[in-house]
């Protein structure tokens, strides 16, 4: 059987196609990223890196939205001052302010 003819043979199956934004996957991760606020210059490095959009930038301040953050670390591994620490979910360090 030649692959056109396999895939021919799979299954309609019905999907429900989301956007990022309106599928909550934070629960996904078992590390999150905290930012020290202290430390952090306010670059967003961070914020150009994150492949979930989950950096939010005020216009004052960064932060995280950890309905849609997966905890990859993307933005710990790139952020050039080190403030975005991953720490275990529920480890409670919730960085200086």
């Amino acid at each position: 059987m030649s692959g056109s003819e396999f895939i021919r043979e799979l299954p309609q199956v019905p999907t429900t196609v989301k956007l990022s934004t309106e599928l909550k996957t934070g629960s996904w991760r078992s590390y999150r990223p905290v930012i020290d606020h202290n430390r952090c210059v306010k670059c967003l490095i961070c914020w150009v890196y994150c492949p979930e959009l989950s950096i939010r930038w005020d216009g004052s301040s960064v932060s995280i939205d950890y309905d849609f953050c997966k905890g990859c670390g993307i933005c710990a591994h790139e952020c050039p001052v080190k403030a975005v620490t991953m720490v275990p979910e529920g480890g409670g360090y919730e960085g200086g302010r």
